[in-house]
């Protein structure tokens, strides 16, 4: 069952038009990417959903209300974190915890009680009574994730989480997004983090220019992808590879180069040995090969036919 729809969704900024009449909805329960390069229209588009940007036009239902009716309506049943914190420096996290909960009606005891069990469970515990300027980009997005559902919302909104911050506390935010999924949340996820999106999410859309280019879930997606096999070749040669000059070399195959490293990609799958054996011919001797599994870049690559500049492959801890 959809508990987001959206029909007909477009933002303009007086001549440039952001957000271009978009469809798409969100089942309860789930966790939904909305994965686009910078400036695609993700921000824009999560602020609408939530109420922070006024609609130019089309129509946003959540959980069956209609947002350019009743925006506080909807507010009280979803969570928003966006991609910088809104949370107050010279506050503790506690105190900062409970400010939020106060916005939406709740007692101070109780949304000091229930700060308490968040930062449990947030792992910042022992930072509870820190000024939130002391805090480490890592903690200071945790904590911001806990001001986004002190009011347990239906819905939670994430705006680029993981963007800023190192490895090991993006690690433990996705783990958070997986318990909060857990715990039955529907969650709306902005990235553009490839990977991110492959591992956290059931469905993505990609947006390009304030439109949709494709919806599907990530297992379908992946299946496209594995219809072609991608070798990929790190050259001992230092010098930058000619591409026009080996995709003649290779024409049934479709080549790209990144300095001395080489990815073929070809429609059926291919021994590495005559690659190996070609380049060798072409005095470029291989210093690593290997096969590799299709990634959702490569599954945009090829249904899109997109440019992936400004999407980023992020290492999974």
């Amino acid at each position: 069952m959809a508990i987001i729809e959206v029909q007909g969704l477009t933002k303009k900024f007086g001549d440039l038009l952001a957000v271009d009449a978009i469809d798409f909805e969100v089942e309860e329960g789930e966790i939904f990417g909305f994965l686009g390069p910078n400036g695609a229209g993700k921000t824009t588009t999560i602020n609408m959903l939530t109420g922070l940007t006024r609609i130019t036009g089309g129509q946003v239902y959540i959980a069956g209300v209609d947002c350019r009716q009743a925006v506080k309506k909807v507010q009280s049943i979803i969570g928003v974190v966006p991609d910088e914190s809104n949370l107050y420096d010279e506050l503790s996290g506690l105190d900062n915890l409970a400010f939020c909960a106060a916005l939406y009606g709740i007692p101070r005891a109780q949304g000091l009680k229930r700060g308490r069990r968040l930062l449990k469970q947030f792992g910042l515990e022992e930072a509870g009574d820190r000024s939130f300027r002391t805090y480490s980009k890592g903690m200071k997005r945790k904590l911001t994730i806990a001001a986004g559902i002190i009011h347990e919302p239906r819905i939670l909104f994430l705006d680029e989480p993981t963007t800023g911050i190192d490895v090991v506390s993006a690690r433990q935010i996705r783990n958070l997004i997986g318990d909060l999924h857990r715990q039955g949340r529907t969650i709306f996820l902005t990235t553009h983090y490839i990977e991110e999106a492959e591992r956290l999410c059931s469905r993505v859309a990609f947006i390009v220019d304030g439109r949709i280019r494709h919806l599907d879930t990530v297992e379908n997606l992946l299946e496209q992808a594995r219809e072609e096999h991608i070798l990929e070749f790190v050259l001992a040669n230092e010098r930058v590879l000619d591409q026009d000059f080996l995709q003649k070399e290779f024409p049934t195959a479709r080549i790209e180069v990144s300095q001395n490293r080489v990815r073929v990609h070809t429609p059926r799958p291919t021994g590495l040995k005559p690659f190996i054996d070609r380049f060798s011919d072409l005095d470029c001797a291989v210093y690593e090969a290997r096969l590799l599994r299709p990634t959702l870049e490569d599954v945009l690559i090829k249904i899109t036919g997109m440019d992936t500049t400004g999407l980023q492959e992020v290492k999974m801890g």
